[in-house]
Parts: structure tokens; C-alpha cells; sequence
């Protein structure tokens, strides 16, 4: 029966093609280019009258470093394709149109989509015709460094998305989108006939049917075919390092390996899940899928790819199997549903992850989110280890959401954070539709996926096709889950407001504190036993709902999360005793997940350095979890080995989110830090702080805009070791207003700081600009100019600093604040002036200006040169300069200058030449993971 089926299924995917390519390829491994002779039938199956067609050219993305392709790779912070050589990229060259009648035809390209081409056609093309076109043109296959899609060792290439495809039409259009690298390409359902030509020594692994491979003299010619495609796969290898695994309803490629796996233990996996999706989606419309290596590296999943072999907590065995479902049902979904992939992502992530979690309730009920770990006892009481596989998917949709960073499930995907796009939407796409589910009940949310995969067989679809097809099978009324839930980034959060008991029932009513209307379950809990469940649905105001006891010992909302709640921490109420919401202390020794049932504490030793206190060796206190709270405090109090006394420092913060406003955070702070900032002399700071953050509409622009006010109260104790007098006790008002933006090929920034105290004012403003250019030189600008409104200061504490500024507002990470020789006084920051050599006047009293610019000469080794102007009182303005080499390993992270010549004179060649030698680093950990972390946010 399953057969007859399957067979049928195909039938009638056969009798619905738009398109279709008969394709002669023939690759060069040597100048990395396929020669293509392509006809092509394009079939107007619309209701319009055409005058052009549009086709994909996505290998054109990688043509240039202008592209959007290219301006994805900046703003994501990777540089290896603006500074890959000329060969290394890709294109589309050589393109030749001719119609039936031998007439050449027009083309041309979008200037905002450069990888698709428009061809006018010289007769209009009605609805229901066929138009037929010969094309000629080459393929200049990229590196696969960039994507994982193109070639890489000994003739080895990985094509996709290469060939020029007619594109998806809809709404009378045609759809044009650009390769972002995004997997999301928009062609229209297409048959392939492809004879492909490789050099004889190497062989080909397709998603296609190979009806006929045969050797001619040097090369190898592979006969492809394949009925109804949307996307098409070709793997050029010197071995074979595909394996065919086959069944009764498909064979599937795959070099999606785990070597401490024999042959027998992947065909069982795979055969698992190839029956599981076949029951759960329906059968597969076509003969051969391919599952490879990079199209789980391109969508791993996430926490299991982080973890090497040798500490893996989970059974080989279930590492292939995770691997190869998250891939197989990515590759299933993308070549069966005809829909929008850019504007439609949600469904295909929702499908996916809605199926893998059942999949994990079916097979591994009891896996946890941190495998064998979990057995450990002593991490058994740690939320991050105890909690079940699939509560996982909650937690990194509410990682972004805690952050005020996620974004609709609607929201086409080239629109989203690389963390969303990857990670916390798809997640919380498919939690949604379990979501949907749970409250629904009867299987209604899997009998529509069904329906809407067998819809797709016959039809080119969209996300209106799937929702009516859920609106229609449910018995109850769902339109907040397309409002709400798919639509709009509310959140949801409820509360008890009134909870009173008998021993028989139950009253109480709820309070929604998002006002995001949605149904949410009731629980009453005995033990660890569901004693009730009661769905709400319908909120009348000051509405009391009555239920059965049924002995339960607590009342929780959402107990098993099938609701994405922004808040679990308030969903309980006890029905024993009178303290109904008290929650418990528990000190845990490291960052947990959030546990609602528990004031969580984390206490973890310490160890810092710095030149006065010598180690620091201290326990650190803090109520931090992995998801942000709106109220944290940090206590770290520590012991200097140095002077055997009392030091630490405290940051109280509390965060206030604004969700519909560019305004998006408020964050009030207080911190306080004791400790040495000479070695004979203790400085105390407290420090009010309260930082206004603005962010464009477009979450993926790096735009940031912040201002700040601070009031900071210093109380220094006095030094031998010093020369500022009068300057121990001080209080100052500070503000600024920071505008910045930041890619790979391109940063600005603007600074405008305001300072105000009993003793002196002043104003400053700095401007950054760095810009690497085609040819991959880089070009660093930075100007500064300061100037006091009052200065009645005899010291120099409080002046504008040449090249190493006092820091008075102990801000900056000094490794020793108040050295004027060694090692730790050659330290720089990019503040003031920014000077890299020690001139005979390095302050300024009254005000100052200087131009500091560098730019390279050979990979990460520059040349700088800075110039300015300051004046002090009582004498002359004064012109200053200096150059040098600079070498820039890491920007703003690990940088060291070698003075040249200067208004010194020569440096060079003077003794003692490497105290002059002076250096950037960064040793701060938040500073340091935002190197890594920036792409993802």
C-alpha cells in the first residue's frame, strides 16, 4: 500500500512542470570555469501577458566586492572574501541569449539585484504559452572558502544554485532577490536534463537521476535527469566520498559521516528517519535526496557543534542521528514546499523544528538537554543540566527576547539577525506551532502539514495557503496565532493577581502583563504529578475562574512551557502554607539557566592583576543566569596579596526594555570599585550611571546610538608615588552622545563628551573613520579636539593628554594606571590625542586638536602619522607630530607602534628605543567575546 502511494505521489507531481533546462556543462578544474549550452522552455503558466523573463544568476553574487553578497559578508564582519584574491571569485560571464526564430535578445541586470538577469522578449509571451531559448554562457566557479558552495582541492566542487534558473512568479511579478548566502533562492519548479563533462579522473554525485555515465577519451560524461525540481546539486569529487542509502521510499546521498559509526549503524539511522518523515510529512516527491557534510555545517545544530569528539555527553549514535535529521528534513522541506523561502521562512523552520521535537518526544523521551552530564551528581541540581532535550528550543528564542533582539516569526529572512535567522526564530517557529498543537488538540497541526506538503505537489504556494488550511481543520478560533504569534514580536507574560483555595477547589483569576491576548494553560501539580489542566482562552475583566482541586499542592501557568513565555519566574502559586510567592535561596557555582522555582545566587572564585594589588584573589556573588534579567547585581570583594587588605568591587543594574520605540534600552547603574591605584594608596569610586540606547527599524544595521550620564564621586587616598595635589577628592558630572557604525569595510563613529566639576569644565569630540578600499588598502582617520570651559587646576590630573591620558574618571583598563616608566607607562588607549610618542609637552591645559591616520603597507603592517596643535596657558599654541610602524593584529584589541620620527626628531636609532615601543590590549572577557559575538547579534 505505502508503495502504491509513493508511486501515485509522483504521478501527479509529474503532471505539473513549469519549466524546463536541457543543459550541456563542461567543467574545466583547471581555470575553475563550466562552459554551459542551456535550452530552455519557459512556460507561462500565469494570467498575465509577459514582455520579459526573469532568471537566477546567484553565481553572480560573487563577482565583486560590491555586490550584496559581498555588503552581507561586511556587515557580518568577515573579511575573507573582500580580501580573497581576484581568482578566487566567482561569476556569470559570456551570456548569450537566441529565441526559436535565431534572433539575439536583449539582457540586462537589476542594479539592485545584480544576480538575477531580465530577458525582453521580442514577442509578448501569453498566458499558457511556451517560448523556447538558447543560452551560452560561462560559469567562473568561486571558492568554496566563502560558502562552502564552490571549488575547492584537486578538482573537487560543490555546485548549487549555479545554473541560470527561471525565477519564482507571483502576484504578477516576477520575485527578485539577491544571494545573501541565506539558502533561500526563489526558483519556479523546473525539469533538469543535464550531460555533464568532467575530466575522467574524477566522479559526480547528484540530487538528479543518472540514467547514463560513459568515458570519452579524457572525460567522463554523466547523463542527469530529474522531473519537478526546485533546486539542483552537483558534487565533483576525485573519490567517491558519497554512499547511497536506499528503501522503500528513496535513496539518499549522503558523506554525512561520523567515523566511530560503521556502514550498518548510519543505514539504520537513516532508514529510521527516512520512514519517521515519510509517516510525519508524506512521502518524498522524488526518486534521490542529498544530505552532505556542508549543508549541516552551514545549519548545525547549534550547542551539539560546539562540543569536540572526546567530551561529547551524548552517544555517537545519537550525534549522526540529530545531525542527519536536522539536515535531511532542512533538504526535504526546501526541495518539496513551493514556497517563498525569503518571505516565507517560518514555515519551512517551523515544519522542521515542530518535527524534530517530535521525533525527540517518540524516540529519546528522556535525553536531556546536556546528555550523560545529567547523570553527574554534582551538577544534578543545575536547571541547565536537568532540563529535557527539547527545552532547549525555549531558552534560545528567550536568549533574544530577554536581550529585546527578536523579531517577528513573518519577517522575511534577509531581514534578520544572523542569531534569529540561525537560531532563536527557527526555534521558536517551531515551538509555535507546537504551541498551536497543544491547545488545539486532535493532531490538527499535523494533518495540516500534511495536507499542505500535499497541497505543494500540485501548486506553487504561500503562507496564506498554509494558514487558511489551519484555520479551516480547527475547531476553536486561531486568529491571534497569526497576529500575535507569527506576525508581531509581542511577547507573553502572565501572573496570578488573586489565587484562593478550599479543599475542593480552586478560584483564581490572572493577570496578562503584556496585554498579548492569547490562550495559556492551567496546572494544578502534586508532586511532580499533573493533577489538572484547564486551557484559558477568553479574558473578560476581573474574570474568576473556579476549578477542581483534585488534592493539587500548587497552581502553575505554563508548567510544561508549551507557551514561549517571556517570564517562567512568576507563574506559581503554592496552595500550602501562607508565604504563597516566597521563593527559596540557592547558591549555585556557575551561570545556570533560569529556575523559576529558586533565587538563584552564583558564587565563583576570582583571580585578577594589576601592578599595585599585585593577585586578586576573591569569590564573586551575582544573581546573573543566561538569560537577562531586568535587575542584576555583581559583588566581587577580593584580598591584594600585595598589601594583604580588603578590595573588590560591586555593579548594581537595573534594565528597562522598550519594545516599540528606537528608544530600545534604559539601563540605571551604580558600581563601586576599591582599590590601588598607586602602591602605597587606595582610590574609592561610586559611580551612578543611567545609558540611553537608540537602534534603527532594521535590527541588522549596526548603527549604534547611545548617550549617557554619569556622576562620578572619587576619594583618593594620598601618594608619595604622585604629583597631583589637591586632587585626591573629586566629584564629576559627565555626559556623552555616541553614533557609530561599524562593518568590515567600513566604520565611523562620533563622540561628544560634556565634563563638569568643582574645579574645571570642558568639551571634546571625536570623530573615527576606517574604510578598506577595493584594492584592500585601509585608510584609518581619527580627529579629536577638546577645549576647556574653565580650568582652575594648578595639576596636570585633569588636562587633555598627548598620548597617555590620567584616566581620573577610572574608565579605561590600565594595567598600571600611575606608571611613568617600564613596561605598563608604554601602554595606549584611543582616547585624546592619541600620540604613540612620548613628546617633551604631552598635556594641555586649555585645549587641543590632533589628526591621527594610518594606513597599510603589507597585510596587518601600517604606517601611522598623527598632527596636532595644543595650547597650554601662558604660552604659545604649538605644533605637534609624530609616525612610526604600526602593527594592527587585532583592531582595537591587540595593536603595537613603533616610533619612527617625530617632533622629537629621529627615534629610531636612540638608545633605549624599547621603552619607546608602545602597545594596545585588551584583556577585559566581555571586551574580548564581543570580537566573537558581534556577527551574531
Amino acid at each position: 500500500m505505502k508503495k502504491l502511494t509513493y508511486i501515485l505521489c509522483l504521478l501527479s507531481g509529474m503532471a505539473w512542470s513549469q519549466h524546463h533546462s536541457k543543459l550541456v556543462a563542461e567543467v574545466n578544474t583547471e581555470t575553475k570555469v563550466v562552459n554551459v549550452v542551456q535550452e530552455l522552455t519557459f512556460h507561462n503558466t500565469s494570467k498575465d501577458t509577459l514582455s520579459y523573463i526573469v532568471l537566477n544568476d546567484w553565481n553572480q553574487a560573487y563577482q565583486n566586492k560590491s555586490t550584496p553578497l559581498a555588503q552581507r559578508f561586511s556587515d557580518e564582519f568577515d573579511r575573507s572574501f573582500h580580501l580573497a584574491k581576484d581568482k578566487e571569485r566567482g561569476g556569470t560571464e559570456n551570456i548569450t541569449v537566441i529565441d526559436k526564430n535565431q534572433s539575439i535578445l536583449s539582457w540586462e541586470r537589476d542594479d539592485n539585484f545584480p544576480d538575477v538577469i531580465q530577458i525582453r522578449l521580442k514577442e509578448k509571451l501569453l498566458p499558457n504559452q511556451k517560448a523556447a531559448f538558447r543560452l551560452t554562457y560561462s560559469i567562473k566557479v568561486p571558492a568554496d572558502k566563502f560558502t562552502g558552495f564552490g571549488y575547492g582541492e584537486n578538482g573537487k566542487m560543490n555546485l548549487k544554485n549555479c545554473f541560470l534558473t527561471p525565477s519564482r512568479y507571483e502576484n504578477g511579478a516576477f520575485v527578485k532577490n539577491s544571494n545573501l548566502n541565506l539558502d533561500d533562492v526563489s526558483n519556479a519548479l523546473s525539469d533538469f536534463d543535464l550531460s555533464l563533462k568532467i575530466p575522467n579522473h574524477l566522479v559526480v554525485d547528484s540530487d538528479l537521476n543518472e540514467l547514463r555515465k560513459e568515458t570519452i577519451g579524457e572525460q567522463n560524461l554523466y547523463v542527469l535527469s530529474g522531473k519537478n525540481r526546485l533546486l539542483l546539486n552537483l558534487f565533483i569529487d576525485e573519490n567517491r566520498e558519497f554512499a547511497v542509502y536506499k528503501n522503500e521510499h528513496i535513496a539518499v546521498v549522503s558523506n554525512l559521516r561520523d567515523a566511530r559509526l560503521t556502514d550498518i549503524q548510519r543505514a539504520i539511522v537513516i532508514d529510521k528517519i527516512v520512514n519517521y518523515t515519510a509517516e510525519n510529512l508524506g512521502p518524498y516527491p522524488h526518486e534521490k535526496i542529498t544530505v552532505s557534510q556542508n549543508d549541516y555545517d552551514r545549519n548545525p545544530f547549534y550547542g551539539l557543534n560546539q562540543l569536540p569528539n572526546f567530551i561529547s555527553p551524548f552517544p555517537d549514535e545519537f550525534m549522526f542521528e540529530i545531525q542527519f535529521l536536522k539536515t535531511y528534513l532542512n533538504n526535504y522541506l526546501h526541495t518539496t514546499l513551493q514556497l517563498d523561502p525569503r518571505k516565507d521562512t517560518w514555515i519551512f523552520d517551523g515544519i522542521q523544528v515542530y518535527t524534530m521535537m517530535k521525533y525527540i518526544e517518540e524516540f529519546h523521551p528522556q535525553t536531556k538537554m546536556m546528555g550523560s552530564v545529567a547523570k553527574m551528581k554534582m551538577l544534578r541540581g543545575y536547571n541547565l543540566v536537568s532540563l529535557d532535550f527539547n527545552g532547549q528550543y525555549s531558552y534560545f528564542y528567550m536568549l533574544m527576547a530577554r536581550k529585546n533582539l527578536d523579531q517577528p516569526l513573518g519577517a522575511p529572512k534577509n531581514t534578520l539577525i544572523k542569531f534569529n535567522e540561525k537560531i532563536a526564530s527557527k526555534y521558536r517557529s517551531g515551538l509555535s506551532l507546537k504551541y498551536l498543537d497543544s491547545y488545539l488538540d486532535n493532531n490538527v497541526v499535523q494533518n495540516s502539514i500534511l495536507q499542505f506538503l500535499d497541497l505543494n505537489k500540485n501548486k506553487q504556494t504561500n503562507r496564506h495557503d498554509f494558514e487558511s488550511l489551519l484555520t479551516k481543520n480547527s475547531p476553536k478560533e486561531i486568529t491571534w496565532f497569526f497576529d500575535k504569534i507569527i506576525n508581531s514580536r509581542d511577547i507573553i507574560d502572565f501572573k496570578f493577581d488573586k489565587v484562593t483555595k478550599t479543599k475542593d477547589s480552586i478560584s483564581f483569576s490572572l493577570k496578562n502583563k503584556t496585554e498579548t491576548n492569547v490562550p495559556i494553560p492551567i496546572y494544578g501539580v502534586k508532586g511532580k504529578n499533573t493533577v489538572f489542566k484547564k486551557w484559558i482562552d477568553v479574558f473578560p475583566k476581573d474574570s474568576v475562574f473556579t476549578v477542581p482541586r483534585n488534592e493539587a499542592e500548587k497552581i502553575v501557568i505554563n508548567y510544561k512551557n508549551e507557551v514561549p513565555e517571556f517570564n517562567l519566574r512568576n507563574n506559581w502559586q503554592s496552595l500550602r502554607g501562607f508565604r504563597l510567592n516566597s521563593r527559596p535561596i540557592k547558591f549555585i557555582f556557575f551561570k545556570d539557566l533560569e529556575d523559576p522555582n529558586y533565587n538563584q545566587i552564583v558564587y565563583i572564585p576570582t583571580l585578577e592583576y594589576n601592578l599595585y594589588d599585585g593577585l586578586l584573589p576573591g569569590i564573586r556573588f551575582h544573581n546573573k543566569t543566561i538569560l537577562d534579567k531586568p535587575f542584576n547585581f555583581d559583588v566581587n570583594p577580593t584580598i591584594s596579596t600585595q598589601t594583604k587588605s580588603l578590595s573588590g568591587k560591586a555593579n548594581f543594574m537595573v534594565n528597562q526594555f522598550n519594545r516599540e520605540s528606537n528608544l530600545y534600552s534604559i539601563r540605571y547603574q551604580l558600581n563601586g570599585h576599591y582599590l590601588h591605584y598607586a602602591p602605597d594608596a587606595y582610590y574609592t569610586k561610586v559611580n551612578p550611571m543611567v545609558f540611553l540606547r537608540f537602534r534603527p527599524d532594521d535590527f541588522r544595521d549596526n548603527k549604534k546610538e547611545m548617550v549617557s550620564f554619569k556622576y562620578i564621586m572619587i576619594d583618593r587616598e594620598k601618594s608619595i608615588f604622585t604629583n597631583d595635589e589637591n586632587t585626591e577628592n573629586y566629584k564629576v558630572f559627565n555626559a556623552k552622545y555616541y553614533n557609530g557604525k561599524t562593518e568590515i569595510t567600513k566604520h565611523y563613529n562620533c563622540l561628544a563628551d560634556f565634563q563638569l566639576s568643582k574645579s574645571f569644565g570642558k568639551i571634546a569630540t571625536e570623530v573615527q573613520y576606517r574604510k578598506l578600499f577595493d584594492n584592500s588598502r585601509q585608510l584609518n582617520l581619527r580627529w579629536f579636539a577638546g577645549t576647556f570651559l574653565y580650568n582652575n587646576n594648578i595639576s596636570t590630573f585633569f588636562d587633555f593628554a598627548l598620548d597617555r591620558p590620567t584616566d581620573y574618571l577610572f574608565e579605561y583598563d590600565y594595567l598600571g594606571r600611575s606608571e611613568t616608566t617600564g613596561l605598563f607607562s608604554q601602554q595606549l588607549l584611543p582616547s585624546d590625542g592619541f600620540f604613540k610618542s612620548m613628546l617633551e609637552t604631552r598635556t594641555a591645559n586649555q585645549w587641543m586638536t590632533t589628526l591621527n591616520a594610518s594606513t597599510n603597507i603589507w597585510n596587518w603592517i601600517e604606517v601611522y602619522g598623527d598632527i596636532g596643535m595644543i595650547k597650554n596657558k601662558n604660552t604659545a599654541e604649538k605644533l605637534v607630530y609624530d609616525s612610526g610602524i604600526r602593527l594592527n593584529l587585532v583592531t582595537d584589541y591587540f595593536e603595537l607602534y613603533f616610533p619612527v620620527y617625530s617632533s622629537n626628531g629621529w627615534e629610531i636609532g636612540e638608545k633605549n628605543y624599547g621603552e619607546r615601543i608602545r602597545f594596545i590590549v585588551t584583556f577585559n572577557p566581555d571586551t574580548l567575546i564581543s570580537l566573537f559575538t558581534r556577527k551574531w547579534f
